[in-house]
């Protein structure tokens, strides 16, 4: 008898429920926050953090941390006052030095310059890529420092590096390549 009296509860439940659905209404939800969820404006002021700073602009004059401030400027001048920029690696470059920048060199550079700099990289073989010169032309006055520019800024179809390498590396690979220029002249 007690088992019929469950099974009778089980079926009145079941009506019950069904009977209160309805397709053109939707029926209660449990956690309305987990199925309507509150928008916030991407950079927009909130009022639950404590310093209303959050997500907001950098405050003014400050550099992102392990970001070294580049001076010269992404002009034809810049470039020109960049040339004469000596690499702070000068006096310290030793073969640890050149062979971290010979990695680095054939990880972004020699897929377009070629792993001798001549302007031959893969891309360039199979015409992906037209017009990559060579560090040994003559018509180009290529020192470590308008090399350093180019890597931080990019240089016509060349996009900027600055994202991929760090201050070190950029130079690292700025001295490989007056090494691969140097090499090309012999």
């Amino acid at each position: 008898m007690n088992n019929f009296k469950k099974i009778g509860i089980g079926i009145v439940l079941v009506l019950l429920v069904t009977a209160c659905a309805s397709k053109s209404e939707p029926n209660y939800q449990y956690m309305p926050n987990m199925y309507v969820p509150v928008s916030y404006e991407t950079y927009g002021e909130v009022e639950f953090l404590s310093n209303g700073m959050e997500a907001m602009s950098p405050v003014p004059n400050t550099i992102p941390r392990g970001w070294m401030p580049y001076k010269y400027d992404n002009t034809i001048e810049g470039k020109e006052q960049a040339r004469l920029e000596p690499s702070p690696l000068d006096s310290l470059i030793v073969e640890e030095d050149l062979a971290t920048g010979k990695e680095l060199y054939d990880i972004y550079c020699g897929i377009c310059h070629g792993n001798k700099g001549k302007g031959q990289g893969n891309l360039v073989k199979r015409e992906k890529i037209l017009g990559v010169p060579s560090y040994d032309d003559l018509g180009r006055n290529i020192t470590v420092g308008s090399t350093y520019h180019t890597i931080y800024y990019g240089l016509n179809s060349m996009g900027s590096y600055a994202g991929q390498l760090n201050h070190k590396e950029r130079w690292q690979v700025a001295n490989y390549v007056m090494k691969l220029k140097g090499d090309l002249t012999k």
